[in-house]
């Protein structure tokens, strides 16, 4: 669902002009809210950030970092003939840059829009295109054992009531011996104001505290995110029977001047704002 990061802004996480609160949301609240946000978004989010995303690159996050540079699936000729999986694709620009490795990619989203916005990238670009699935990535409909690699660049992971089970979902379309690589918010954050300048340097709440972000319009939840403790994610992959290989925390690089909502190069000298986890499935 949500298929990358969110830039908006308003008392430090993500709504505009909506009500803020921190309270419990579940399941089918979360896909309702978060399904209308990204395909209402989606047009005007390709517009304004896909310079940064390219039409055929993996980035992991607002940092900048590629696939390229980091190969958190590898060597990219390990991708040659693979069977990939992109859950929360959105435009599918990591999926698409899986197929131009030689993979076999199918990109999943939740929104509509984001599928749209996928097209009409395929559209103007001269590569491969991933096969493109509307499904929520906690009942993604798909045959077990499907899929040599499962990935997304901070698609669903923050976005779903029931991450415990969207990591369960993920590891059983997986082959044995298959990775499962995600990028997510990284969760300290959610312990400071999410506005790039000093402000965004002091903590303000409990780390510890998983209740939901809502932003509700009109007595109706319009946006919704979920956090997880570092221990928490750690947790539901083990639980999902995965076995962690690597968590990054990338630096924010210096030739990185940018700011994406509240992400900066001053936040990104004093904490991480991405963690990527990598995992597999035993057996293979």
């Amino acid at each position: 669902m949500g298929d990358a990061w969110s830039d908006e802004s308003s008392d430090g996480w993500s709504g505009g002009m909506s009500r803020v609160a921190r309270r419990d949301s579940g399941h089918r609240e979360t896909v309702a809210a978060n399904r209308s946000w990204w395909d209402r978004e989606a047009t005007g989010y390709l517009h304004e950030h896909g310079d940064f995303l390219g039409d055929a690159e993996l980035v992991w996050g607002p940092e900048g970092w590629t696939e390229s540079q980091l190969r958190v699936l590898g060597p990219p000729e390990d991708l040659r003939g693979a069977d990939v999986l992109e859950f929360g694709g959105g435009a599918a620009q990591g999926g698409r840059w899986c197929a131009a490795q030689g993979a076999r990619v199918v990109s999943s989203d939740l929104s509509g829009g984001m599928l749209r916005t996928a097209r009409q990238v395929d559209a103007r670009s001269p590569g491969p295109a991933p096969e493109l699935l509307q499904a929520d990535a906690t009942r993604l409909g798909l045959a077990d054992a499907s899929f040599d690699i499962v990935f997304s660049a901070y698609g669903a992971t923050p976005f779903v009531a029931d991450s415990a089970g969207l990591m369960a979902e993920l590891a059983r379309v997986l082959r044995p011996g298959g990775t499962l690589a995600f990028s997510t918010s990284h969760p300290i954050r959610w312990a400071f104001p999410d506005v790039p300048g000093p402000t965004g340097l002091t903590a303000t709440a409990s780390y510890f505290d998983e209740t939901p972000y809502v932003e509700d319009d009109g007595g109706r939840a319009s946006y919704v995110e979920h956090h997880r403790t570092m221990g928490h994610r750690i947790a539901e992959i083990i639980d999902a029977g995965l076995v962690l290989r690597a968590v990054i925390e990338p630096e924010w690089p210096a030739d990185n001047t940018g700011v994406w909502g509240g992400w900066s190069p001053l936040r990104g000298r004093h904490f991480p704002g991405t963690a990527i986890f990598v995992a597999t499935r035993p057996g293979g």
